[in-house]
């Protein structure tokens, strides 16, 4: 019987020579890790280690100069907080700052940085500045507490010239014996005097008392007149978000139908300041006519003409501005009060 020769190889195979760069997977984080930092979305803690930077010169080029030197040989292992960065392109260079009450550290360090390094903005750096020596001298200057002390005081002014207007409204009689009072003729003002509504308005009910003498309408007016209900519409859309001013200005608001709010609303027949600056009793509501001649110095109302209610509109805004800057800040810090 013949014999089986096996031939057998227990040899392992070769291992399989790794790829240097990785797996696929870490080749495309490197890919993208590489974007990122082109981008520079990754934090500095992130980026890779860098070499220290060597040191500047006087000429602005790596070396060492004295005043560095004795800089850095007084904050080795001070471990103080607060080091000055100054960035240059991307690249960043830290260096801790000299003690604050050391006059020797403050006369070493230079006055501007090394040449090729730029300079910090002027304003920040000088508020800076300003606020390092306050601090470190104790004293601070009598300017700073005084826009620290007025900055919480209420503001003189609650809106906008564009947000203040002045009304003042004509009526007429309606009704038995004219004793209603309807609507007739309408002007607005701005903030500066100029006009920017005035129309005669006829009332929905017939009028049966023109009341020339006080009014100034007549029947001629009428012809022309503005419906009620159309320049009811148009006077709230211009009054609408402004602060009001007016002479007894709930009558006004009365013959339009409408309410104001309050916060908005300033009737100068009811500024106590504004009686007491014309030397009239401040319990007592006073005349337009009276405050003009006392105020202003000027004469509205006079003649057989009737009264004018654009001259009226512009004298309260007149007396209004008057005592603004008091009325105003009184009303900031007590708004409940009439």
């Amino acid at each position: 019987m013949s014999d089986l020769l096996l031939n057998l190889d227990t040899a392992l195979p070769p291992a399989a020579k790794r790829n240097s760069e990785g797996n696929w997977k870490h080749r495309r984080f490197i890919k993208r890790r590489h974007f990122l930092e082109s981008k520079g979305f990754l934090k500095q803690k992130q980026l890779p280690a860098q070499a220290p930077l060597p040191k500047w010169g006087k000429s602005g080029e790596p070396g060492r100069d004295k005043k560095w030197q004795k800089v850095d040989k007084q904050n080795d292992g001070a471990g103080k907080q607060g080091n000055t960065t100054w960035e240059g392109g991307s690249t960043r260079r830290h260096r801790a700052l000299p003690k604050e009450n050391s006059s020797q550290g403050a006369k070493d360090f230079p006055a501007h940085p090394p040449s090729g390094v730029p300079a910090a903005s002027s304003g920040a750096s000088a508020r800076h500045n300003r606020t390092q020596a306050n601090c470190s001298t104790g004293k601070v200057q009598k300017s700073s507490l005084l826009s620290e002390y007025e900055s919480g005081l209420p503001s003189a002014q609650a809106a906008m010239p564009s947000k203040m207007v002045a009304i003042d409204c004509e009526m007429v009689g309606t009704g038995p014996g004219g004793r209603n009072n309807d609507l007739a003729r309408c002007s607005i003002i701005n903030y500066y005097g100029d006009v920017m509504y005035d129309e005669y308005i006829r009332p929905v009910n017939p009028i049966t008392n023109y009341r020339t003498r006080w009014s100034g309408i007549r029947r001629c007016h009428m012809t022309n007149a503005v419906p009620f209900t159309v320049a009811q519409k148009e006077i709230l859309r211009i009054l609408s978000g402004k602060i009001v001013v007016g002479h007894a200005i709930h009558n006004d608001f009365k013959a339009l139908k409408y309410f104001h709010p309050k916060s908005l609303t300033r009737d100068t027949s009811k500024i106590p300041l504004l009686n007491r600056k014309a030397g009239f009793p401040e319990t007592k509501s006073a005349s337009l006519k009276r405050l003009t001649k006392q105020l202003l110095h000027r004469d509205i109302q006079v003649g057989s003409s009737g009264h004018s209610s654009v001259e009226d509109a512009q004298a309260t805004m007149e007396l209004y501005k008057v005592i603004e800057v008091e009325w105003e800040r009184h009303l900031a810090t007590s708004p409940d009060q009439d």
